[in-house]
């Protein structure tokens, strides 16, 4: 026979304690900050790929569900590294923009741990 679902007994392991963690201060830095808008930068490029796309001039002679499939998936990575090595600015801009409107601390967290600064206070 099964066992009722309230007799089932889970690993200590896999207990959720029901509280959040609140330390966010690693969420603010000038890194994680600069991964956004290299990440924002990737997907806008993206979008603008497959705007272009979508513009076709002509039909081609080998269209096939396949041949769409693998080019977003070449425009995916094309937009990720355009956005890594040649990027159009707008992650920049939309970063520096968050950094001045918010309180970024501009200390990359290793040179924090490094220097021994604590995560809850900023230098």
């Amino acid at each position: 026979m099964t066992q009722p679902i309230a007799s089932v007994q889970v690993p200590a392991t896999l207990k959720l304690t029901g509280s959040v963690s609140t330390d966010t201060a690693r969420l603010g830095t000038r890194d994680n900050l600069d991964q956004a808008g290299e990440k924002f930068e990737a997907i806008f490029t993206k979008m603008m790929l497959s705007s272009m796309r979508k513009a076709k001039l002509a039909d081609s002679l080998f269209e096939s569900q396949a041949l769409d499939q693998f080019r977003d998936m070449q425009d995916q990575k094309l937009a990720e590294n355009m956005a890594a090595h040649t990027p159009m600015g707008i992650g920049k801009a939309m970063t520096e923009f968050l950094a001045k409107a918010g309180s970024v601390d501009a200390t990359p967290v290793a040179d924090r741990d490094k220097a021994g600064i604590d995560r809850g206070s900023t230098p």
